[in-house]
This record gives C-alpha cells, sequence and structure tokens, in this order.
C-alpha cells in the first residue's frame, strides 16, 4: 500500500470517528427547537462596542479563584470562590479573612437585615451564616423538586423573604452550557419564607433562571433568563401583584447576575456577547445535541468580552460599557453599585475591580 493510500484511510478513519463522537456519544442535553429574535448590533445604536470598561482598576485580594458574589460592607469586600470559600478582603488587598467553606460553589450573596449572611450556593441550596461562624442550610428544594444549580438571592427590607433562582433543575453546577443549549424551560424563582421555613415557586419554566433583585419598595423582583437573552419581572404588590411580564427582552448578551442601586438603576452583568452559531441552530435540535457533544472536547464557543448594561427602572438602557480588546476583564457575572463606584466580580477571574460611577455614567 502506497504512502499516499494509507494517509487517505488514516483521514477517513479520523473523519469516521469524529462523526461517530458527534453522532452517538451519550449526552444528557435533549434539545428544544426555538427561534431567537435577531440579535440587536454591537457596531451601532444602543449597544455599539466601545472600550469604556478598559480603564477598570484592581481591588480587593489578587490571585483569587472566581469571585463570583460580591458585597461591599465596611469598606470590605465579601465574596465567594470556586473552592467553596466566602471571604472579606479589604479594598486594598493587604488582607482578608475566610468567613466559611460552603463545601459547594457559592454564587449568590445577600446580607438578612438580622445579621445573617445568606449564601445561594449552586451545590448545597440556599444556606445561612451567623456571627458565630454557624452555617445552616435553610432549603434545598421546593414542590419536592430539588434544586440543581442554586443561582443567586435577594432579600426584601423587611427580612421575611429571600427572593432566589434554581437556574436548571436538570443540570448541575458546571454544566450551564449545557442546559443553555437544551432549552427546555427548567429554571424557576423561588421565594423562601424565614418566619415558616417554607419555600415556594413563583415562576417556573425559566431559561435558566440567573441573577435576581428586587426593584424599588420591593414593588417587583426581577430574574435573568440567560439562556432566553431577557429579564422577567414578577410582581409582588400593587394591581399586578402574583403576575409576571417582561422587564427586557432581546438583549445582546447572556445576562448573568443583577443588581439594583436601591433608587433608580440597575445593572446587568452580561457573560458574553450572543453567539451566532448558538442563535443559527436554536431551531435545529439535532445540530445543537451535536454541539454539545463537541462541548465535551472544545471550548464553548463564546466570546471574551467584558460587558455590562445600566438600565432604568422601566427596563430602559442608560448605559453600556464594554471591553473587547485583549487582556480585558471577562467574564463579568457580577456588578454592583457602591458609592461613586461599580464594582466587578467574575465566575473565572483572579481578581475583582472597580470603575468610577461617573465614567460608567457619562
Amino acid at each position: 500500500m502506497s504512502r499516499s493510500i494509507r494517509i487517505r484511510h488514516g483521514l477517513l478513519l479520523v473523519i469516521l470517528v469524529i462523526a461517530a463522537f458527534l453522532l452517538l456519544m451519550p449526552t444528557k442535553v435533549k434539545p428544544v427547537a426555538w427561534t431567537p429574535q435577531p440579535a440587536p448590533s454591537l457596531t451601532s445604536g444602543v449597544y455599539a462596542d466601545n472600550q469604556r470598561l478598559k480603564g477598570v482598576e484592581r481591588v480587593g485580594a489578587a490571585d483569587i479563584d472566581g469571585p463570583e458574589a460580591l458585597l461591599l460592607e465596611n469598606e470590605s469586600l465579601i465574596t465567594g470562590l470556586h473552592d467553596g470559600r466566602v471571604i472579606r478582603t479589604s479594598l486594598d488587598g493587604k488582607t482578608h479573612n475566610v468567613l466559611t467553606d460552603t463545601g459547594g460553589r457559592p454564587l449568590g450573596l445577600a446580607r438578612h437585615p438580622n445579621g445573617l449572611l445568606v449564601i445561594a450556593d449552586a451545590v448545597k441550596g440556599l444556606l445561612s451564616l451567623d456571627a458565630q461562624g454557624r452555617l445552616v442550610a435553610l432549603t434545598t428544594e421546593a414542590n419536592s423538586v430539588p434544586f440543581g444549580f442554586t443561582d443567586d438571592v435577594a432579600i426584601d427590607k423587611s427580612g421575611h423573604f429571600a427572593y432566589f433562582s434554581d437556574a436548571t433543575s436538570r443540570f448541575g453546577y458546571g454544566k450551564d452550557g449545557e442546559a443553555i443549549i437544551e432549552h427546555g424551560g427548567d429554571g424557576r424563582l423561588l421565594r423562601y419564607d424565614f418566619q415558616s421555613g417554607t419555600t415556594s415557586v413563583l415562576l417556573d419554566k425559566l431559561e435558566f433562571a440567573n441573577g435576581v433583585t428586587l426593584g424599588p419598595d420591593d414593588a417587583f423582583v426581577l430574574v435573568n433568563e440567560t439562556g432566553a437573552y431577557r429579564i422577567s419581572r414578577y410582581w409582588l404588590t400593587g394591581p399586578k401583584a402574583g403576575t409576571h411580564d417582561l422587564f427586557i427582552d432581546n438583549l445582546p448578551g447572556l445576562p448573568d447576575n443583577l443588581s439594583f442601586n436601591g433608587n433608580d438603576r440597575f445593572w446587568v452583568a452580561l457573560y458574553a456577547p450572543r453567539s451566532a452559531l448558538l442563535d443559527s441552530t436554536a431551531a435545529h435540535p439535532f445540530v445543537r445535541k451535536m454541539i454539545a457533544r463537541a462541548m465535551t472536547a472544545l471550548p464553548k464557543p463564546v466570546e471574551k468580552r467584558g460587558f455590562v448594561l445600566g438600565l432604568d427602572v422601566d427596563g430602559k438602557v442608560i448605559a453600556n460599557l464594554q471591553d473587547g480588546s485583549t487582556g480585558n476583564y471577562s467574564p463579568i457575572t457580577t456588578v454592583r453599585e457602591y458609592g461613586d463606584w461599580l464594582y466587578f466580580g467574575s465566575l473565572k477571574a483572579k481578581n475583582m475591580v472597580r470603575l468610577p460611577l461617573s465614567a460608567a455614567l457619562q
């Protein structure tokens, strides 16, 4: 057999192996067909590309792994890390101490009026940490369905309820890509009652329920639907109480966490711009199943770009912050406004950063 024939046979074998992998490898993903709206432009209009995040400065401890959640208290930052620790760090990063180790992955933090630190842990559920360092599981299921991926939490001013998300009841932490590709609508917006200890489902069938925050006067709660590029609103008071609608739809990226400044602004962290590959194959479950298989061996098809939006209380875009340059701080998965600064955290970065609020709102 000639060398050229052996090469052709070898290439054919490689092609057959790859085809068999993409077509036959077992996968839990069962994609559901859907049709996203055309992605908004990033070259012009309200979401036009810019480098307004290029001026961020490092803050807090360095060489930490995945500071996702973020609270600023008494001139120090509290954040949750990939290894399960929740730490407090000075703004200059010179000191930090471990508050607890959940043994899971703390993704959301909120302070209860009574002083409890409430933690949305992707693996362990909704937890509380008291001043003595006692860690307690508040709730791990709703309607007899265990949480698959507890994501974010917000507490009302009275301290009666915690509102939190279960991103996906089918896929655990680290399987966000599979859940988003499946588009199965197994995310939930939940409410925990501190007085009765009960957990209720406010919304289900959400497309990867992610960030959660309360609006002005606790009149409504917002939840990011990462897999549908939108933010849903559930009304808590007034004539619309108990109903839900869309706060903003057809976002230019994948919304992760969001926060409210307590007055007139929401901030939304976008994990990455939308993927043309995922959008173009949304109506083709067979192709998306092959993509899910490929993702087990190849990087996820997401662009490395810092991306944050500011919204007013009616869902109108009032700030567009981006940085697609080499070495940018991304993915930004948390953003919070404190005083004259915007603070940013990331699921994958090794530190936190901040930007003057004046620069964000210029």
